[in-house]
Formats: structure tokens, sequence, C-alpha cells
């Protein structure tokens, strides 16, 4: 949206990664001395909220617009990974966790890979729906949208008769660029829904035991 290149976009995005980092010793401590449920909860919350924050996203952000959301999903990661596999294996009896270890590990890689499938699918529809609603409002009787084209055609009025057509195409890639944003909106929302859900649902898992500790976590 801002035209980044690599470097700024890393110099933008490291927060969550410095944030995770930072945040590691707190809940390697914490997972021994509370309720590992309690601790994944508010790690999916703390997620939720961050992505929440980021349902307002504008073209206009830029590094601290992102910040706080990227802290708060830095933090709600650290905080759901630790206890994660203990609580997906700890409830299990010894014998059992060797094989429960390999599924889990199966079964985390085909979520990861079939949630960005279903992230990209409804990013597109939402997309293509936005850029459909914006097309109808972008009409003769829209002021705003003529009074944009005007002015538009008079900034490339050096290029000649080709003003009109260029204007017309700034036009158009300002829309999309609009709607692909709304679009990127939805989906945190739809991001937020399903962490707030997943975080509260925590406190019906069964609470592994003491000590419990997985076989592999790779």
């Amino acid at each position: 949206m801002r035209g980044y290149d690599a470097l700024m976009i890393g110099e933008t995005l490291f927060v969550s990664g410095l944030a995770m980092f930072l945040t590691a010793p707190i809940a390697g401590r914490l997972v021994t001395k509370i309720d590992q449920r309690l601790m994944l909860m508010i790690g999916f919350l703390s997620f939720a909220v961050g992505t929440w924050w980021m349902t307002y996203v504008t073209k206009d952000w830029a590094f601290w617009e992102l910040l706080w959301p990227q802290i708060l999903r830095g933090i709600g990661l650290m905080f759901s990974i630790i206890p994660i596999n203990n609580i997906a294996l700890g409830t299990l009896p010894p014998d059992r966790v060797k094989n429960a270890s390999g599924l889990y590990n199966l079964m985390r890689n085909l979520g990861g890979a079939v949630g960005l499938a279903a992230i990209y699918t409804f990013l597109n529809d939402r997309t293509d729906l936005h850029l459909a609603r914006l097309h109808e409002a972008l009409n003769s009787a829209y002021r705003p949208a003529l009074e944009a084209l005007d002015g538009l055609t008079s900034h490339f009025q050096a290029y000649g008769s080709d003003a009109r057509i260029m204007a017309l195409k700034q036009l158009f890639m300002m829309t999309h660029r609009e709607g692909l944003v709304m679009a990127f909106g939805d989906v945190f929302l739809a991001l937020t829904m399903l962490f707030a859900v997943v975080g509260l649902s925590t406190m019906v898992m069964k609470r592994p035991s003491v000590g419990a500790a997985p076989a592999s976590e790779h």
C-alpha cells in the first residue's frame, strides 16, 4: 500500500518478534505457576485485541500505528506457544504421548496451510465485494468522484489528450487500493472473532497433569 521495500517492511514488522523475545522469559516462568489454560486464554485474547485494533487500518498507517497491535500479537503468540503443547499432550498417558506428538505436529502444519488458504480466499472475496460496491458508487451522479476525476485530469494535463485516460486509471488504482484496505480490515475482524471464541473456550479444556511434558515439540 505504501510502496515499502523489503528493508522498510522488516523495520516496520520486527516489533512482533521483539515482543515475543522479551515475553519469552516471563511466559516461561508463568507456565509453571498458573493454570496453563488461563495462560493460553490470555494469549489468545491478547492476539484478538491486536487484530481488533487492526480492523481500523487505513492506507496511511505506518510504523507508529502498527506498533501496539504488533506488540499485543507478539505477546499473545508467546503466551500461546509455550503452554499449548502441554495442554494438547499433557492429558495423555506416557505410552501414548509419542504417537500423539507426531499426530499433533501433523495437524498443526496442516492447520497452518488450511488457515492461510482460507485467509487468502476470504481476502480475495471481500476485495471483490468492496470493489464492486465502490465501482457502483463511482458514477456520473456522485459529485466527489467527478471532482476527484477533474482534479486528476488537471494534474495530468501536461500529457495532452491522454490526461483524461490517465486520470481514470489513477482513479481506478485508488479505488482498488481502498477496496483492498477494507478487505484487510474484514480479515482482521474475522481473526478477532476466531481468536476471541477460541480464547474463551480454553476453560472447557481438560487440565493437563502436573509436571506433564510433551515428548517432542518439533
